[in-house]
């Protein structure tokens, strides 16, 4: 039974060489039982089918699908958002980009004030989004708000209840991580310096104020990067809402069983020294130190290539020639673009619609 008392919720999922994974996350969406969710999928350029398994979806279960280029709603000022919409951005515009798409999309809608940004190999809870929307009307004032994120497969396996980030290290540590969820109480929202960029909602209010994402990150440390700039607004949590990540199926993030590939290591070391340099600027020479101790570990325990992705990555030098040969030309464009000012970019301003 859908409940149909909860204000709308916009979902923005960003999608490359996800045709493995979308239809599932799709089809858990589908079954929710919130009675209006309107899912955009920002889909990167994508060299696989995942345009075309968006579209079969919507076509298999008769589902208005809305197809849309940037150049086809960014010049409007209001919009109203469908139940599904496939943005074709064109481009790879990393993880930051292709979540600011959606969000700029979505904000045209005013109907729409929580705004969950989910991963497409998550597959959520028909529960989930209704948590999400009884904490978001019970805490109007919120700014981030936060679930359980479990590994898909793993029998009740935590991957994030949130995180925790060294000011001085800029390591991330998610709390919880590998424990059993029928053992472990979630943490106090208090605990929280961010929470898992693979599933979280934020607010209007927060956008408003906060601006998007940096894009300059690309991959990692977005949604801390994000986080710290939220002032005095809240993080909370929704302990009922619940989803099933099966982790780093398209850029090889590290599990609790499968080390972190040159891929990952490149964009996290990378972003890293990134996140540094505009919060803690002079606290990077002890991140530059520490990283460097682990570079050491890498080539010790996992290999040459691991070793050298984040080397390269440490010290902002170009990607290793196996990583460059997974990034299309427009995403070595927005890799090669300067870092961003530490000033948000801010989303076109909200329209109320005359009744």
């Amino acid at each position: 039974m859908q409940d149909q008392g909860l204000p709308p919720i916009g979902v923005v999922i960003v999608t490359y060489g996800s045709d493995d994974v979308i239809g599932a996350c799709l089809a858990s969406l589908a079954a929710s039982d919130h009675g209006d969710l309107r899912v955009v999928v920002s889909d990167n350029g994508s060299p696989d089918r995942t345009c075309e398994v968006v579209r079969d979806f919507a076509r298999t279960n008769g589902i208005a699908l809305a197809e849309v280029t940037p150049a086809a709603f960014l010049d409007k000022s209001h919009l109203d958002a469908p139940g599904l919409t496939l943005i074709i951005t064109g481009e790879n515009r990393g993880f930051a980009g292709g979540v600011n798409m959606g969000l700029e999309y979505l904000l045209r809608d005013p109907a729409v004030d929580q705004f969950w940004i989910l991963n497409p190999d998550c597959e959520a809870r028909p529960d989930t989004a209704s948590a999400y929307g009884r904490a978001a009307v019970a805490n109007p004032g919120f700014g981030m708000l936060g679930g359980r994120t479990l590994y898909h497969g793993e029998n009740g396996m935590i991957q994030s209840d949130g995180g925790r980030v060294n000011l001085w290290t800029g390591v991330c540590s998610n709390i919880n991580f590998a424990r059993q969820a029928a053992e472990t109480p979630m943490p106090g929202a208090g605990e929280l310096d961010y929470l898992s960029g693979a599933n979280f909602v934020v607010s209007r209010d927060f956008i408003d104020r906060v601006g998007l994402m940096h894009e300059d990150y690309f991959l990692y440390y977005e949604e801390v990067d994000w986080a710290l700039r939220r002032g005095d607004l809240p993080i909370i949590l929704a302990d009922d809402a619940v989803v099933l990540h099966h982790a780093g199926t398209s850029i090889g993030s590290g599990t609790k069983t499968r080390p972190h590939t040159p891929f990952s290591n490149y964009f996290n070391f990378r972003s890293r020294m990134i996140f540094m340099r505009r919060f803690r600027p002079w606290a990077v020479p002890v991140s530059y130190l520490f990283s460097s101790a682990k570079i050491v570990q890498f080539l010790i325990k996992a290999g040459r290539a691991e070793a050298w992705g984040a080397w390269k990555g440490l010290n902002g030098l170009a990607p290793p020639g196996a990583v460059l040969a997974r990034l299309d030309d427009s995403a070595r464009a927005h890799l090669s673009a300067s870092p961003a000012p530490h000033r948000p970019r801010k989303p076109a301003p909200r329209v109320t619609p005359q009744r």
